[in-house]
């Protein structure tokens, strides 16, 4: 038996359209939205540069993003670094970019003080713990780097090819660098009780030291350039930030009591730091 036929109900061809773009209007839409998400999604670390024309030349400021920043900030180290101007996670590059503008002129006079850099080669002198030493390639295939008393000053004999000098003497003094500091952090750390996690070499341009929440040193290998007393203040300022870990009353009072020099070496830093890090840059 047949069943009665039922008579269809058609959708007219005009709705079925604006149905269907209708839809194709919403994913596009989705879409849009997903690409704005993404394009204004903020980004950590280096982010590029802005070149600023002066009348030395250009200048190639590096851009950085930190978690921390909540203004934007310039900052020049390292005769052979470029500038860096650190902003807030969330900034714009367009405010960046009207800030450095601002700033510019003070820009280009703190690059104007940086002292010149020393490169290291043979014949060129250099301090260790605050003396001068002389740089002699010796010749001798096999060896590292001695110390020798010469007629004017100490000597600095390296071994090995003449390309390889700069990091064999690099390399000595950072050991040298590690012996110091494995010593004045352990005197330190003693009289306040504290214990260090671990102490690790870098080279900042920005800071001569640092001090982790969980216990880690880490210092700028270049302080064995400088007279001790001046890395036994960074030793006792980084020990010190276990107990305190700011730069309040009661941290530089702390710093004071185990370090008297203290204000000595601070202002030796601020006026000599800059020469020490012009040396190999």
């Amino acid at each position: 038996m047949q069943e009665p036929h039922k008579e269809e109900q058609r959708i007219p061809a005009s709705l079925e359209i604006a149905h269907d773009v209708s839809n194709r209007l919403i994913r596009f839409r989705t879409t849009l939205q997903r690409m704005a998400y993404f394009e204004q999604k903020p980004t950590r670390g280096r982010t590029g540069h802005f070149d600023l024309a002066t009348d030395r030349g250009t200048v190639a400021v590096a851009l950085r993003r930190h978690p921390r920043a909540r203004n934007y900030t310039l900052k020049v180290g390292a005769p052979a670094g470029a500038p860096v101007l650190t902003m807030p996670v969330r900034g714009s590059l367009a405010e960046a970019r009207a800030f450095l503008d601002r700033n510019a002129g003070w820009l280009v006079r703190q690059i104007g003080r940086l002292p010149e850099a020393r490169p290291i080669v043979d014949g060129a002198a250099i301090p260790l713990r605050g003396v001068p030493h002389a740089i002699r390639q010796t010749g001798a295939r096999r060896g590292t780097v001695a110390v020798e008393d010469g007629a004017d000053a100490p000597v600095l004999l390296v071994a090995g090819r003449p390309e390889h000098l700069r990091r064999r003497v690099i390399d000595f003094f950072r050991r040298e660098a590690r012996r110091d500091l494995d010593q004045a952090v352990m005197k330190h750390a003693m009289v306040l009780g504290v214990r260090v996690k671990a102490i690790r070499l870098r080279d900042q341009t920005t800071r001569w030291g640092s001090c982790s929440s969980a216990g880690t040193l880490s210092f700028s290998w270049r302080l064995i350039m400088a007279p001790p007393f001046i890395l036994d203040y960074l030793a006792a300022h980084e020990v010190a930030h276990l107990h305190e870990m700011n730069h309040g009353p009661r941290f530089w009072h702390l710093v004071e009591s185990i370090c008297p020099q203290t204000g000595q070496a601070r202002a030796w830093l601020n006026k000599e730091g800059p020469r020490l890090h012009a040396i190999g840059a």
